[in-house]
């Protein structure tokens, strides 16, 4: 596999190249998720990690976690069966800017393959502080997770936020949680990373609000935004998810800010292939 550097391509050469990007790419490109970042900084109302089935595909689970250089060591049999792989991301189950085998393994893997585009998603608590080793990584795709700009909203979404190992709850968690998301945006776009913003759709919590963060989110500079459906479990199971018509709707209303991802598949932490034909990471580099 000779892939382009990814550091020395412009923006839209790189999107090109990430099925998550670009709606074309995902028939021809695929990507990689390694399951190597399992602690999480704050706890959301729509999240669960405790169960794992293989036939589920949604955020935050994966049939195993692995160590990195147990990761690293797989990837070449992935390669062999998936040889169209452009991206390689990290995206739990849990925040990958929160676990140092993150960082371990993205090194590993550069050296490695250091033609490879890497990317990763974060809730974006630590990415501030984090910029500078994402730039020596050659990161080149981040998505930050904002479901909300207000902090009362917040206090309902985020059940406590785990920030330099102090636990806050309530709207001084999600003031802190969202401030830095906003900084790290910020930093992101100015350090050259393509950023997305991703913002779970939670009717009847932040439904009136996520026009807002489109149009915030085009103010910081993000290449796209993604608004997903809420899956309902947890402390949300009981809230349905957004229809089709209402999903549409606001994509619609956000779409006038800021290009929309509309062929997001919730993909697992775990993940393998094109987004149309997935696969999970232990089973293709062991079948």
């Amino acid at each position: 596999m000779v892939l382009e550097k990814s550091n020395s391509l412009p923006t839209y050469r790189k999107t090109q190249k990430h099925p998550c990007y670009d709606p074309n790419a995902m028939h021809r490109c695929g990507r990689m998720h390694l399951p190597v970042a399992p602690r999480c900084n704050i706890q959301c109302a729509y999240c669960i990690k405790e169960f794992d089935c293989v036939n589920e595909s949604r955020p935050g689970i994966t049939s195993q976690i692995l160590r990195p250089k147990e990761a690293t060591a797989k990837i070449s049999k992935v390669f062999a069966k998936f040889p169209n792989i452009t991206v390689i991301g990290i995206a739990g189950p849990g925040d990958p800017l929160f676990n140092e085998e993150t960082f371990t393994t993205f090194s590993l893997i550069r050296n490695k393959y250091p033609a490879i585009s890497f990317c990763l998603s974060t809730n974006g608590l630590l990415l501030p502080e984090k910029i500078q080793r994402l730039k020596e990584l050659e990161i080149t795709h981040i998505t930050v997770t904002i479901n909300t700009l207000d902090a009362r909203t917040g206090a309902n979404i985020y059940s406590y936020v785990n920030y330099k190992d102090k636990i806050f709850t309530g709207d001084q968690g999600a003031k802190i949680l969202i401030d830095n998301q906003l900084r790290g945006v910020e930093a992101a776009v100015a350090s050259g990373l393509v950023v997305k913003i991703n913002t779970v759709m939670i009717p009847t919590i932040n439904d009136a609000e996520i026009t807002n963060i489109a149009r915030k989110a085009k103010d910081m500079g993000a290449y796209m935004h993604n608004v997903l459906p809420l899956i309902p479990q947890y402390k949300y199971a009981h809230i349905p998810p957004p229809s089709k018509d209402e999903l549409k709707a606001v994509r619609h209303e956000c779409a006038i800010h800021i290009k929309q991802m509309r062929h997001c598949r919730q993909c697992r932490a775990d993940a393998v292939g094109n987004l149309k034909n997935d696969a999970i990471f232990e089973q293709a580099c062991c079948s």
